[in-house]
Parts: structure tokens; sequence; C-alpha cells
């Protein structure tokens, strides 16, 4: 998929007034600094679509760019942020769950993991929360170019190992990716361009 246009279109914590549009929609999710803003900019061809910041948790709201004029980006809060209220975490999360339980235009979920970390309670409670709402989605594994292409494949199977010990029967779909050399770029934008497909030839029922 090649991207022509990328354009913000809106944020705000209400899923009621999200764009009114029969168009796909695509969520990126994560735990705080798990490099989300990084990898929306690589995908997009952007250096500034997304704000990047270093202070973990700075995205508050959901925030919709319009692609291609045909499809959704999704940017949504990250969990387990460190630094807001235990009532800022609960304004967050009822948002969130509201977006992924009654956005009829959601098509697939993408659940970023650093993969230099081995996998974290609060991202398998996540996917299995997910996978319990019957939501599609994929992993994408960020900051690759921090640990090395030879140590990418052992930590990957780890992480598998982990996963499958617990709910899950088979591994989700996943991409292997850095925001710096641009790798998985074409992996996960030809993904999305797949499901597209499909849906063009039968559009959403919204």
């Amino acid at each position: 998929m090649k991207i022509n246009t990328a354009a913000f279109v809106m944020s705000n914590s209400e899923v009621s007034k999200c764009p009114n549009e029969p168009l796909p929609e695509y969520a990126f999710i994560g735990r705080s600094n798990v490099g989300k803003s990084s990898l929306i900019n690589m995908l997009t061809n952007s250096k500034s679509l997304a704000k990047t910041s270093s202070r973990p948790g700075k995205t508050q709201l959901i925030n919709h760019f319009k692609i291609n004029s045909n499809w959704f980006l999704v940017d949504l809060p990250g969990y387990g942020y460190a630094k807001v209220s235990k009532k800022t975490k609960g304004v967050f999360q009822k948002f969130i769950t509201e977006y992924f339980e009654k956005r009829r235009q959601l098509v697939s979920a993408f659940v970023l993991i650093d993969i230099r970390h081995e996998a974290q309670k609060i991202d398998l409670e996540f996917m299995e929360y997910l996978g319990e709402s019957g939501i599609p989605f994929a992993i994408i594994f960020t900051k690759a170019d921090k640990v090395g292409k030879t140590k990418v494949p052992q930590l990957v199977a780890d992480y598998k190992k982990q996963l499958l010990s617990g709910i899950w029967e088979e591994m989700p779909p996943y991409f292997i990716t850095s925001s710096e050399d641009k790798t998985g770029r074409d992996e996960v934008l030809n993904y999305i361009d797949t499901i597209n497909q499909d849906i063009f030839k039968n559009p959403l029922p919204i």
C-alpha cells in the first residue's frame, strides 16, 4: 500500500462523536512509552502526524487520522500510565472500552509490544480482553533496532511461548517493526490493504 494522504481529522473522548463515516478503522494501542507515535509517523511517512513526547501517556484522547481518504488510523491512549491519577485512569479505561465495544467501524486493533521486554501481565490481560470480546487484533513488536536482528527471532519465540502458555491456542498475526529504519512498514500496510480490499467489496453496514 502506498500512502498518498494522511490527515488529522479529530480528537475526542466520546465514541459517539467519532467520525460518522462507513470507513474501516484500525486502532493502535499499547503501554505507555512503547513507541506508538513514532510507529504511526513511520507508517504514514510523516515526521509529525502523531505527536511524540518523552513523557509517557501523552495521548489522552481518541485520535482519528484519515489515510488515503478511504480508511482511518486511530491512535488510542495507552494503558498502564505511571503518572496519572486513579480517577484519570478510570476515565481513559471507560472510553477505550466503549470504543472497542461500540465502534462498528473498527476492523482490527494493533497491540504494540516493546520487543525488548518479556511478556507483561498488563499486555496479556489486554489481549485476553480483546479475545474474549471477539475483537480481531494483531501484535506489533516495536523497537527491533534496539536489540539487533540476530536476537529478534529468539525474543519473539520467547514471547510466543509465554502467550501460548495462557488462554491462546495459536499466536495472533504479528509484525516486527522499527521506526528508526522502517522495518515492517510494508508488511503492516499490506496487511491493512488486504483487509481493506475485502471490505471494499462488501462495505461496512454502518
